[in-house]
């Protein structure tokens, strides 16, 4: 896996081991990130469960000006950190080692708010719906923020978020299995 573009573009990253992860592919990363290309520059994002970093740092490559990575995983953490201190990037970075449900509640109490959130959780499981209802909750969405969902439930995420009916979506894409939705609040 490595950084596709910006300043650190083709730096090669270190990657979890193992199948409790499945990192974002460069065949998603590089059309979502050409989607993305006019929200990133000087944007806050939020990786949330950022497993390698890997889309927190592509941001930051491409001219975010801070990311906080979110992961409980301690194997996950410890690649972060590697990933973050090869592309010397600590001062742009924050990395909070806590659940998605303790970091959200965390960046509440901290009064942040982000231009972009990218949530790809674990498959086969409700926490992207959670993640939603609880960044909507806690408003940490800018005006004019946007949430982007790597998921493999498509059906049933969009029928939450339809029931919700508190984000919109304005783009869907599907690459194999993986499908991205993109969210953004309704005007």
């Amino acid at each position: 896996m490595r950084i596709i573009s910006g300043k650190h573009r083709g730096a090669k990253l270190y990657t979890l081991e193992g199948q409790d992860t499945r990192p974002t592919l460069d065949r998603v990363k590089e059309p979502l990130f050409s989607i993305l290309q006019f929200d990133l520059p000087n944007a806050t994002v939020l990786d949330l469960f950022a497993g390698s970093g890997a889309l927190g740092l592509e941001a930051i490559s491409r001219g975010a000006k801070k990311a906080i990575l979110c992961d409980n995983a301690p194997k996950a953490i410890h690649i972060i950190e590697q990933n973050v201190e090869k592309l010397k990037e600590v001062s742009n970075i924050q990395i909070l080692k806590k659940d998605y449900l303790q970091s959200l509640q965390f960046l509440k109490q901290q009064k942040i708010k982000f231009n972009l959130v990218f949530l790809d959780p674990p498959y086969q499981t409700n926490f992207a719906q959670k993640a939603i209802e609880k960044i909507i909750e806690y408003e940490l969405l800018e005006e004019n923020g946007k949430i982007i969902i790597e998921t493999d439930r498509k059906k049933e995420l969009i029928s939450h978020i339809n029931q919700a009916n508190l984000l919109e979506i304005y783009d869907e894409r599907k690459y194999g299995r993986v499908e991205l939705i993109f969210l953004r609040q309704k005007p």
